[in-house]
């Protein structure tokens, strides 16, 4: 079995997806790829099943919101190779009123409840996900809080005052 690390993960993705697979860097060693959220499930399942690549283990899915940005949401699948403990990450960034990409529940099992978690607090749907609902915030919570959509302190608190601090 030849060593896997980065370069030889991008060489092979790129041999099978080509330009439907673009380097984003490797910020700490850890390689960051961004694809289509038409091509995400086809990348997972590849990833997953190479015999060479061999990146079966999802660690984590999350998002991110870049509020200045035309696609403002980054869904950031996080994937380890436990053979040769080497990660990527993979990303997909998408827009709109009510982002959406396709569910990995078909391909992991523990998708299921990281799917949920990156709904409540972002408001990502996962298409095809067979439980999508709150997981950890209330049901009838209206916003999703992990946006930066809103304040980061209460403009009411008086305890944040300037005179409470001689300003």
């Amino acid at each position: 079995m030849n060593k896997l690390d980065n370069q030889v993960i991008i060489d092979r993705l790129q041999s099978v997806f080509n330009d439907r697979v673009r380097f984003l860097g490797e910020p700490h060693g850890l390689l960051a790829i961004e694809t289509e959220s038409a091509d995400i499930l086809e990348l997972l399942a590849f990833v997953k099943n190479d015999e060479m690549l061999r990146l079966n283990y999802l660690t984590d899915i999350t998002a991110v919101h870049y509020p200045n940005q035309n696609k403002q949401y980054a869904i950031v699948y996080h994937l380890h190779n436990l053979f040769q403990n080497i990660r990527i990450r993979i990303k997909v960034f998408v827009g709109g009123e009510q982002p959406t990409v396709p569910s990995a529940t078909s391909l992991w099992s523990g998708a299921n409840w990281m799917e949920r978690e990156t709904y409540d607090f972002f408001g990502i749907h996962f298409e095809g996900h067979p439980d999508l609902r709150r997981i950890l915030n209330m049901d009838d919570l209206g916003v999703f809080p992990m946006r930066k959509e809103y304040p980061l302190e209460d403009p009411n608190r008086i305890d944040k005052k300037d005179f409470y601090f001689g300003r």
